[in-house]
């Protein structure tokens, strides 16, 4: 507990160091972008690491079906599948930011960037 909180103090020591961390965290989530579907292919959803919905594509098959409540379940599960995805990518690059900043494994995780808890 202790070297976690000396991590920390250092880390507040060095504010240039955080600023230039979080510039690029921010930087590479918004480059992340996620894909999932679902029925099969018949919707598709596409989210940023902003947790954005980028878009929504439906199948010629989809369009065809005529059942507008499983074609609405559909796009509910890809968008959750697509962001759920993106969640992890962004968990991944938080981990990358807190080593860049050495601080220990999992310190960030959670609750330590707004929106990512």
């Amino acid at each position: 507990m202790f070297k976690e909180l000396g991590s920390m103090m250092n880390l507040l020591g060095n504010r240039g160091k955080l600023q230039e961390e979080m510039q690029k965290f921010q930087e590479s989530v918004g480059k992340i972008t996620t894909e999932a579907t679902a029925g099969g292919g018949f919707v598709t959803a596409k989210v940023n690491g902003r947790m954005e919905l980028l878009g929504v594509k439906l199948s010629d098959e989809a369009h065809k079906l005529g059942d507008r409540e499983m074609l609405e379940d559909l796009i509910v599960a890809a968008v959750n599948a697509a962001m759920a995805k993106a969640r992890e990518q962004v968990a991944a690059e938080t981990q990358k930011v807190a080593a860049a900043m050495g601080l220990p494994p999992g310190m960030l995780s959670g609750g330590g960037f707004p929106g990512l808890g």
